[in-house]
């Protein structure tokens, strides 16, 4: 077996888990997460044991109670009902998202239409779009970017998910490049670092392996690209949301195996995966380095305090 570092969890989202269980610690369940937190059911699945109950919706939350904005951002709207609704609310927002949201505010200030890169039913994409909804385009394929009602002289700004392929964002973002003359867009790309280094151990894994298998929930969009980057390598690769989903027959004629998992996977599913994968003959485990990691964001201020009662 050759395992993918980096892998697992990334900053933003130990950041996120972070929130949630300080909050739970300070307040005391039970504690309202809008959405899941972090794209793991395994997550999600401890923290609601410990007294987290997860919402569809700030309106679900009982006025005046605790609630917890998951890592993938909010729509300003959302912030403004949970204010209407006394909600205690605790921003658990990844930092480099929250970084695209100020670019999207920029930009529309700046009187340009956003073109933004991503999927349309992600919870990331759709808080982007809140930002400026009725200046912002959602472009997911180099189909619809070449199929844009807008004229050439345009003035356009390009904005992208953090979880997407780097070479599918890249065809993109040419194509954008083809059709607009006015055309801007953040120096250093919106695709987060955990995103890029992630499939960046995997292109390596997948070009010495004979399948590659990725732990990440099916929601989880930067571990379904994972999976998608080892395919384009040319080499067999399955989503693995947790040991059980593991079939056997995928192993069939394979000698070496690689094995990483996304940003939201926590190390302990890698290792059942490990542990299942020796059962079968998969004895020896070779670490496969293509960078360190030393990222950390901080906790949000205030945290360690509960509000006080009215």
């Amino acid at each position: 077996m050759i395992l993918a570092e980096p892998r697992g969890f990334c900053a933003g989202v130990r950041r996120a888990i972070e929130i949630v269980e300080k909050a739970l610690e300070v307040h005391g369940a039970p504690v309202y997460v809008r959405k899941e937190i972090v794209h793991n059911h395994y997550v999600v699945g401890v923290l609601k044991r410990r007294g987290a109950i997860f919402v569809d919706s700030e309106a679900e939350v009982p006025p005046g109670a605790v609630c917890v904005f998951s890592a993938h951002g909010v729509a300003p709207e959302v912030r403004e009902n949970a204010k209407a609704r006394n909600l205690d609310t605790i921003d658990a927002t990844c930092p480099l998202v929250s970084k695209v949201h100020q670019e999207a505010r920029r930009y529309a200030r700046d009187g340009r239409t956003l073109l933004l890169v991503g999927h349309a039913d992600h919870e990331e994409v759709e808080g982007t779009y809140g930002e400026a909804p009725d200046r912002t385009v959602i472009v997911e394929s180099e189909e619809s970017a070449r199929q844009l009602d807008l004229p050439r002289d345009t003035p356009v700004a390009v904005l992208t998910q953090t979880t997407l392929s780097m070479d599918e964002t890249a065809g993109i973002v040419a194509v954008l490049g083809e059709r607009f003359d006015d055309l801007r867009s953040p120096a250093d790309g919106d695709i987060c670092y955990a995103s890029t280094n992630r499939q960046v151990a995997v292109k390596q894994i997948a070009a010495r392996s004979d399948l590659v298998l990725v732990v990440g929930s099916r929601n989880s969009s930067n571990s379904v690209r994972m999976v998608e980057v080892a395919l384009l390598e040319g080499t067999a690769a399955y989503l693995v949301p947790d040991v059980t989903e593991l079939d056997v027959s995928w192993l069939d004629g394979v000698t070496t195996i690689g094995v990483s998992a996304g940003a939201s996977a926590p190390e302990l599913l890698v290792d059942q995966l490990l542990e299942r994968l020796d059962q079968l003959g998969y004895h020896d485990v070779e670490l496969s380095v293509t960078t360190k990691e030393d990222i950390v964001f901080q906790l949000p201020s205030g945290l360690g305090q509960a509000r006080p009662s009215a």
